[in-house]
């Protein structure tokens, strides 16, 4: 019966996952061109038919369609299904390594943000403002809950926690705000040309909110690693060259996915390494 129950809670929080991926593929289409997220309806890009109920269902309704669209045939990209898939699968490892209702649902929430600002910044070399600050007060306020979490039900309104949870996400947007722009002042001057565009700056500040200035800080240095490591290596295979702008939203998001799950023992393994006897 344990088993029988665990398999059900994961199949559901897969299928959430998906179906927050399903409108994450609308956010990341539809904000770039400034287009609402609510009106119109999904719908085929193509011959403009409002989609059923059955061609919204996440990754089948794709390959119940094969791929196309039931009405007029347009080819329909793979990559809608990929999304939804792979949103269903963060939303299962948060669900797995997270201790408290709070942080799951924050995470979940965290991760999907992360996630649409790093493929938009894929696509377009932008990371909107609508996202970022957003994102930056949805931060705060899951600094907030697990202040009111961490606090007994009687007392939460005076607790401390709550006050030391805002300002932890304050000084973790400011660092963020400050570490993006020092990184893209140093870059510029020694590139001779902009590094950085103002969007990451923002994005870094959103992380600091989520994240707190010491996870931040892990998140920046993952990001700038896989930045070097990725860009680096693009540039020597020659796929890309020296002059083709390479869009860091994504490696920040890594880099703040892997300190939200993994942070705190990156952390803890370092102080151990490099100070043993503190």
């Amino acid at each position: 019966m344990e088993l029988i129950a665990f398999l059900i809670a994961n199949l559901i929080v897969f299928v959430l996952g998906a179906s927050i991926g399903s409108f994450l593929n609308v956010v990341i289409y539809r904000v770039p061109a400034g287009l609402s997220i609510l009106h119109p309806p999904s719908r085929c890009p193509q011959c403009l038919t409002r989609l059923g109920l059955a061609e919204n269902v996440p990754i089948l309704g794709w390959l119940w369609l094969q791929g196309r669209c039931k009405h007029c045939r347009t080819r329909i990209s793979p990559r809608y299904p990929i999304v939804e898939a792979v949103v269903g699968i963060l939303f299962l490892v948060v669900f797995w390594l997270t201790g408290t209702r709070i942080e799951t649902v924050g995470y979940w929430m965290f991760f999907s943000w992360l996630f649409a600002l790093a493929l938009i910044d894929l696509d377009t070399l932008t990371l909107p403002n609508a996202l970022t600050q957003s994102g930056l007060l949805a931060g705060l306020g899951f600094q907030v809950a697990l202040g009111i979490e961490q606090s007994p039900d009687w007392i939460w309104i005076n607790s401390p926690a709550i006050p030391e949870g805002l300002i932890t996400g304050i000084l973790g947007a400011v660092v963020g705000i400050w570490l993006l722009d020092s990184i893209s002042l140093i870059g510029s001057m020694m590139l001779g040309k902009t590094a950085m565009g103002a969007g990451d700056s923002k994005l870094a500040a959103m992380m600091g909110a989520w994240l707190g200035w010491k996870l931040l800080l892990v998140a920046g240095f993952v990001a700038c690693g896989l930045g070097a490591f990725v860009g680096g290596g693009a540039i020597a295979l020659k796929l890309i060259n020296r002059q083709q702008p390479i869009p860091f939203g994504p490696f920040l998001a890594v880099g703040a996915g892997i300190a939200a799950l993994g942070g705190s023992v990156l952390i803890t393994t370092y102080l151990d390494l490099f100070f043993p006897l503190r």
